[in-house]
């Protein structure tokens, strides 16, 4: 569980975790997703919380890369993982959002269908990344 290659993996998963996430939905889609948010008050935060935001994409990429390690382990390529990543994007960001979708009021449906688009778009470079970094630490 505790390899090289999965520390490493995880290392850089969730540097991409914290920057990338800004990236897409601190930067690019903020003003979309503000302007699809629900009747929920107090979405999203002001000011986040920023040790626990790099703690939880701590603990999201070692899960991330090591159920990546156990994804065929016969052979690592980037497109594995980015397959890999589509699929984690899909379970988390489509199927979700639209459950969130059905039982919150956080996002309306175009908002919560662009937010699952865009986990898809993070999950899949998430899953690049750790195809390359399994590819090439052996």
């Amino acid at each position: 569980m505790f390899t090289k290659t999965n520390l490493i993996s995880t290392i850089i998963t969730a540097i991409w975790g914290f920057m990338g996430g800004y990236l897409l939905w601190g930067v690019l889609a903020d003003s979309f997703l503000n302007n699809h948010l629900g009747t929920a008050a107090g979405v999203p935060k002001e000011v986040p919380e920023w040790g626990l935001l790099a703690l939880g994409c701590l603990i999201q990429a070692f899960a991330f890369s090591s159920i990546f390690r156990h994804w065929d382990e016969s052979r690592y390529t980037t497109s594995d993982g980015m397959k890999y990543g589509i699929l984690i994007g899909v379970l988390v960001g489509l199927g979700n959002e639209l459950i969130n979708h059905a039982t919150t009021n956080v996002l309306d449906l175009t908002g919560a269908l662009v937010n699952g688009l865009i986990y898809i778009v993070f999950y899949s470079v998430m899953g690049f990344l750790a195809g390359l970094i399994y590819n090439k630490v052996k």
